[in-house]
């Protein structure tokens, strides 16, 4: 069972994004010689006839680059738990070849799973639904986009285009955060091991999740204010006025610009970032009036075998079940 961790975590996962003021030893450019690699087994790919998301990892084989996959995996897992590679020359393929060397990549890192329902392995994150509908998901609009975790081990952005302003990028260590309240307020930190409902508007109904999980020493977390309270609202279970107090030391801790580390993804950089050591954010944004020209991130959700195991009361999920199969017609 998890343990309350009663003293600081330390270690790289314990970062604070000043620390990284004059520090970029997380961004990894991609070197000529692996675009060239990558570029080899695009056309490798496309001579059999394949496409995203019809082929498996032998058939997209960037094996020559597997020494550096090694080291971002062990990074996400073991290291900051995050990082992003820059220099993807996105504007030199169509969007079928920058689909199918994004999931080619992330076969080599892990194994894709599905975001949603539909089944998708890739989602489009681009102003695109009604902000004024309930049913919108936030990623799907122009809107400030809380810190939260993805359900997967792992999620990837790719930047295609950048907003006319706005749609910066926030990380921030669940370390730094849990710190941060054991030297504020210590005496809330044994509520956030207890469980809370969580609704997600994909799943059918509120699941049981702490916020916090000490396992096998490492500190995990699974956080989204709007999810804590919509499912508390479902289950008819108000949140205590120590509860609510604990959940507003949490977000005015993740707010902290001392705690938090901001970037402007670029076109063709890709983050990558540990769910359960990293909450990431977005700001609002203003799009081009021109929709060829409109942001676009395609999202990437992984399951790593390398994932560290966690408590029975802290479930881990990994995307969506596969999608019924359509009743055959009569």
């Amino acid at each position: 069972m998890s343990l309350i961790q009663s003293t600081p975590i330390t270690g790289p996962a314990a970062w604070r994004g000043p620390d990284f003021a004059h520090d970029h030893s997380w961004i990894h450019p991609i070197t000529p010689e692996a675009l060239a690699v990558i570029d080899a087994a695009l056309a490798q790919l496309k001579s059999r006839g394949l496409r995203f998301p019809d082929f498996t990892r032998d058939d997209f084989p960037i094996h020559a680059l597997a020494p550096d996959l090694a080291r971002y995996t062990d990074e996400l897992e073991n290291g900051r738990g995050f990082l992003v590679l820059r220099g993807l020359p996105v504007e030199r393929y169509s969007d079928e070849d920058l689909d199918a060397i994004y999931y080619g990549l992330g076969l080599h890192m892990g194994t894709p799973v599905r975001q949603n329902p539909r089944g998708d392995l890739l989602g489009a994150v681009m102003n695109v639904g009604d902000a004024t509908q309930k049913s919108t998901r936030v990623y799907e609009t122009n809107l400030y986009l809380p810190y939260h975790s993805d359900p997967s081990d792992v999620v990837a952005l790719l930047c295609v285009r950048k907003a006319l302003r706005g749609g910066l990028s926030s990380l921030v260590s669940v370390a730094a955060i849990y710190n941060e309240i054991l030297t504020r307020h210590p005496e809330y930190i044994g509520l956030y091991y207890r469980p809370m409902y969580f609704e997600h508007l994909c799943e059918p109904r509120p699941s049981l999740s702490p916020i916090f999980s000490y396992h096998e020493g490492k500190l995990s977390c699974r956080y989204l204010r709007q999810y804590l309270e919509l499912g508390h609202e479902i289950m008819e279970q108000p949140l205590s006025r120590v509860e609510i107090a604990a959940l507003d030391l949490f977000d005015d801790v993740m707010h902290d610009p001392n705690i938090r580390l901001d970037m402007m993804l670029e076109p063709g950089d890709i983050q990558f970032a540990n769910n359960y050591a990293v909450l990431h954010s977005r700001t609002g944004f203003e799009d081009d009036p021109d929709p060829a020209r409109w942001r676009k991130m395609i999202r990437l959700w992984l399951k790593m075998g390398n994932a560290r195991p966690l408590a029975p009361e802290f479930p881990g999920r990994n995307g969506f079940p596969a999608p019924e199969p359509a009743a055959a017609l009569a």
